[in-house]
């Protein structure tokens, strides 16, 4: 058994395991295929990088540096960080305000879709839990994206399940076109697609695309994603360059903290993030840093070994890594966590949440099961009123679709 966590594990699991499974890193057909010399590079630096091997001596130098070196992100993210963690968020703090003042960017997901045809263990929509499955229609995307707006946001995430047969190009690049009258921002947070379909989709008017790698360990991707397009480990990883190929201003990086090995996670997070700046240098990178949490049938699930100084650790890391990246922190965690962290490094939440579909206006028989359980419920006028009591100023936009 490889480094998984072990609440995501059960009967059920064991016995799928049992079966005979597809290659995870052989591309299915109609899968684009790019070259994959940045994603080797990335395993490479994560299987190389060890986080108990840093010194005290290596996070002082990391704090002093103007610019941090991999050996200095590493430093910052190891065990050996954890006693300047104080010294990490002041840090962070001055480089934050330093690119962003004292604003913080607001944003809500909308749910087109819960159908997924990818077998994930640990994900609430995966195709083989028991939930109640819906996608919305046209007029139905029109009503929550008027509810939304009516909060005053200015900025959409347009997430679905990963179903090609259930939310095909069409019906997304449909619903970019509705979110366009209502939003000034609208991202994408769906399955991996080609380069020409996030073309389709920018000139739709999408701005940005995130996807989750969930984990950089091959091998323990293996483990979890059992069946269906997610399986196939180099599409997703290569999916922000397809979208940077396809026009797209910004995408964002993530892994599914508590999975695997979260620190050496975190780690390949930032050198894949940097690694494909470098390489695109016009593109707008940003980090979501989400921690595990418990889905419908299987509440045990959690992010065991990171707590909250470790999550806090992880997002200064990112800040001082790449300083000009925007950092979410999302409604997996609680509110006075997300207040914490947006006085410090954040720079982005999420406000007025919901991970069910159709639930942002009225709600009816039709709607569909969340994606996982959320931990900050509030509304859009509360989240902005905690933020304005801190010093902090809420910002519906900072961006134009170009």
């Amino acid at each position: 058994m490889y480094d998984i966590n072990k609440t995501i594990i059960n009967d059920v699991v064991r016995q799928a395991w049992q079966q005979t499974r597809s290659d995870s890193m052989s591309y299915i057909t109609g899968m684009e295929v790019i070259d994959e010399t940045l994603m080797h590079k990335v395993i490479s630096a994560r299987e190389a990088y060890r986080p108990n091997e840093y010194t005290a001596i290596d996070v002082e130098e990391a704090l002093q540096a103007d610019r941090l070196s991999w050996k200095n992100f590493g430093a910052l993210l190891s065990p050996a960080a954890k006693p300047y963690l104080e010294a990490m968020a002041q840090k962070a703090k001055a480089v934050k305000e330093a690119y962003f003042g004292n604003g913080i960017q607001l944003f809500t997901p909308l749910y087109l879709s819960n159908y997924c045809e990818n077998y994930c263990v640990y994900c609430g929509f995966n195709c083989h839990n028991t939930i109640k499955r819906a996608a919305l229609n046209r007029d139905e995307i029109e009503r929550e994206m008027q509810a939304i707006a009516s909060t005053g946001l200015q900025e959409i995430l347009l997430l679905t399940g990963e179903s090609r047969s259930m939310s095909d190009i069409p019906y997304i690049s449909e619903a970019c076109q509705i979110a366009r009258k209502y939003f000034r921002v609208v991202g994408l947070e769906i399955y991996p697609v080609n380069s020409e379909e996030y073309a389709l989709l920018h000139q739709c008017g999408a701005d940005y695309v995130t996807v989750f790698q969930e984990t950089y360990d091959s091998l323990v991707y293996e483990q979890l994603h059992l069946a269906g397009a997610k399986r196939i480990f180099p599409y997703r990883f290569h999916a922000q360059e397809r979208a940077l190929r396809g026009g797209m201003r910004g995408v964002g990086f993530a892994a599914l903290l508590g999975l695997a090995d979260f620190r050496k996670d975190a780690y390949a997070t930032g050198i894949h993030a940097r690694l494909l700046q470098q390489s695109y240098p016009h593109a707008e990178v940003s980090f979501s840093c989400p921690r595990l949490r418990p889905i419908k049938n299987n509440t045990s699930i959690t992010a065991t070994g990171i707590g909250e100084e470790e999550l806090l650790q992880i997002v200064c890391a990112y800040r001082l890594f790449i300083p000009s990246a925007s950092i979410t922190v999302s409604t997996r965690e609680c509110a006075r966590v997300r207040n914490a962290m947006a006085s410090i490094a954040a720079n982005k939440l999420s406000a007025g949440v919901s991970t069910g579909v159709g639930t942002h206006s009225e709600k009816t028989e039709h709607d569909g099961d969340a994606q996982f359980e959320i931990a900050d419920g509030r509304s859009v006028y509360e989240v902005c009123a905690d933020l304005e009591k801190l010093g902090l100023q809420p910002v519906p936009v900072d961006y134009i679709y170009v």
